[in-house]
């Protein structure tokens, strides 16, 4: 028998916050096919909210997926890390092994996959302004992204997340075109999913896209995106299912200014009652119609993406029971 070595030490771990009677009643109200997550997990402002109020912070990252996994409305994350940087199985197995066998992932592919020309940002060095040799490159995608996610990740990854980011949009059909065939050349059997960030790409052409290859639409709250309901409404049914939104701030806002006003990310600060409205509208008619339904919700939406999704939990609920 093999004995622990002298300086071994015990895994660590992050406490969960104490069990909520009324969050716990109100999951099991919830339809089983919709599940609810957050984009990343590692924020010190959500102690007492997800976290135990003495969960240390330098560990959330590591370790508090586990803590994370056991709150009854969280059934979902995002993995947001791999749009930075390709991850390799080891870690998407690492994840897998902290969380229950009912639990998703939504994969963000990096960024390479989707950008056609690296932007004038520091963070792109030398590169700032080229052309992206490995914008919607198959082979890429394949081996950097699909390949480990799918290797670590198995049943628990629910999509693998193709996000575009603003880019030139005069030529949509051109724009969708590439897409079909970029997709069409992917492995079968792997959930895709398509966000936009320029409305004009959000065509019919696009729509014939996605419905030909099997991908889905990621439903967004962004920037100049139309509504969640009104995207519905062009995107034919099967490129909606599963149904995948993504909340992640409101129209006019920007990214570093909702960051300073809501950090350290504890509180509702700002209610968005219209899109909580339009993305719980839009979930209980997939929900009646027995479409599952991923829900994934930043902190830049309202101030704390658990409390969002606490009261989106509350809402839907209320429209489940109202029926349609």
């Amino acid at each position: 028998m093999e004995q622990p070595t002298l300086f071994e030490l015990p895994p660590r771990t992050v406490p969960a916050a104490a069990a909520n009677a009324e969050l716990e009643a109100l999951a099991a109200q919830l339809s089983a096919g919709l599940r609810l997550g957050t984009m990343s997990w590692s924020f010190a402002g959500w102690r007492d909210i997800v976290y135990g109020k003495d969960a240390e912070p330098k560990l959330l990252a590591e370790a508090g997926l586990t803590a994370y996994g056991t709150h009854p409305l969280l059934r979902a994350v995002e993995i947001d890390r791999s749009f930075y940087e390709p991850l390799p199985a080891a870690y998407f197995e690492q994840v897998h092994g902290q969380v229950p066998g009912d639990f998703r992932f939504l994969v963000k592919a990096h960024e390479d996959c989707t950008q056609p020309q690296f932007p004038r940002h520091a963070r792109y060095g030398k590169k700032q302004g080229e052309r992206n040799g490995r914008f919607l490159d198959a082979s890429y995608a394949i081996d950097a992204v699909i390949g480990p996610a799918v290797a670590g990740l198995g049943h628990k990854l629910a999509a693998l997340l193709f996000q575009f980011p603003p880019q030139d949009a005069r030529e949509p059909r051109a724009f969708a075109d590439k897409l079909a065939g970029f997709l069409q050349k992917l492995p079968r059997g792997v959930p895709y999913a398509v966000e936009l960030r320029n409305p004009e790409l959000l065509t019919p052409a696009y729509a014939r896209a996605l419905e030909q290859t099997g991908a889905v639409h990621a439903h967004n709250v962004w920037g100049s995106m139309p509504s969640v309901l009104v995207q519905a409404r062009l995107i034919p049914p099967p490129a909606r299912k599963p149904l995948i939104v993504r909340w992640l701030m409101r129209s006019g806002d920007d990214y570093e200014g909702a960051r300073s006003r809501f950090l350290p990310f504890s509180r509702l600060a700002e209610p968005d009652l219209r899109n909580r409205e339009d993305i719980a509208s839009l979930l209980a008619k997939a929900l009646a119609h027995d479409v599952p339904a991923f829900v994934l919700v930043n902190n830049k939406a309202e101030g704390c993406a658990p409390e969002s999704i606490f009261e989106l939990a509350r809402l839907i609920a209320r429209l489940q029971k109202e029926g349609p």
